[in-house]
């Protein structure tokens, strides 16, 4: 299925990635999850475009995503609407800008991490219309976050070692969590059972990679599983199932039922390798997955 690409309605690491960005699409699958078993079909080539295209994440009702790709020498946010399956530009700047996010609660508003050229990396929020973006935070370089609400933000933030930050606007505080983590963050659904409220990150402290799970109130964390060697990216799934990525396949684990990674159906006979980040919409219906650009 070809995507129609209508005119813009506005005219590892982030930092790693702005050097050599390596040539990426992004896939749309549906997804289904019964009895235990993961399953994906159908997949739709969202991105459709040669170069970097990234960073996937689903608008709070699930008929949009979001993600950053490459035009002209430089990252702008695209967003693809999946009924009527075609893609806009929402930004056209001079800087870069990565890791686009739907504001919560605000349907006219996205965050994103921009790249200024100082060099300078901040979590900006942009408004769907023509107006200035609005810095959120200052004075910290963040490669990647979530919003636990309106109020706060979980960032991974780059430095000498990489830690994970709270960002509380309402009482204007900020504190770290954990050190030396991935990149990869995500609300844990309370079906999982784990508990409610927290986070998952991955822990780098050990020879392995392990995932745990966290309370951004408290730092309480607890281990969950292993990393699956040479992945970063995971996501969860509606029923509290990990989705991890790597080469040409999905696997899966269930804490607290599960005993190791099993891999996926996946209904495709496409190209589809080097997968590394996924997103699932909040209905937990649809999996964008970010494959290596298959080489014509």
């Amino acid at each position: 299925m070809q995507i129609k690409i209508l005119p813009s309605i506005l005219m590892t690491l982030l930092c790693s990635i702005t050097v050599a960005q390596e040539a990426t699409e992004i896939y749309l699958f549906d997804l289904k999850e019964q009895d235990g078993q993961v399953s994906i079909s159908d997949p739709i080539n969202i991105s459709n475009n040669k170069g970097y295209d990234n960073q996937p994440s689903f608008t709070e009702d699930g008929s949009a995503i979001l993600f950053s790709s490459m035009r002209d020498g430089q990252s702008d946010i695209s967003k693809y609407f999946i009924e009527d399956n075609y893609r806009i530009w929402i930004t056209n700047t001079k800087e870069s800008e990565f890791s686009p996010i739907a504001f919560p609660g605000k349907k006219k508003y996205f965050t994103c991490v921009r790249l200024n050229g100082d060099t300078s990396q901040f979590v900006y929020k942009y408004a769907y219309k023509n107006k200035a973006p609005e810095l959120l935070i200052p004075d910290l370089k963040v490669g990647y976050y979530i919003w636990l609400d309106e109020k706060q933000v979980l960032s991974y933030v780059l430095g000498d070692i990489e830690t994970l930050q709270v960002n509380n606007f309402k009482f204007k505080i900020r504190y770290p969590i954990q050190r030396n983590i991935g990149r990869s963050i995500h609300k844990i659904p309370e079906s999982s059972g784990l508990g409610n409220n927290l986070v998952s990150f991955i822990s780098l402290e050990h020879e392995v990679p392990e995932i745990y799970s966290i309370d951004p109130k408290t730092s309480d964390s607890k281990y969950l599983t292993d990393a699956l060697q040479g992945s970063q990216d995971l996501t969860w799934t509606q029923k509290g199932t990990i989705l991890m990525g790597l080469k040409d396949k999905i696997y899966k684990f269930r804490p607290n039922s599960d005993q190791k990674w099993e891999p996926i159906n996946i209904a495709s006979e496409l190209p589809i390798n080097g997968i590394t980040r996924l997103s699932i919409s909040p209905d937990g219906s649809k999996l964008a997955v970010v494959v290596i650009e298959p080489q014509k």
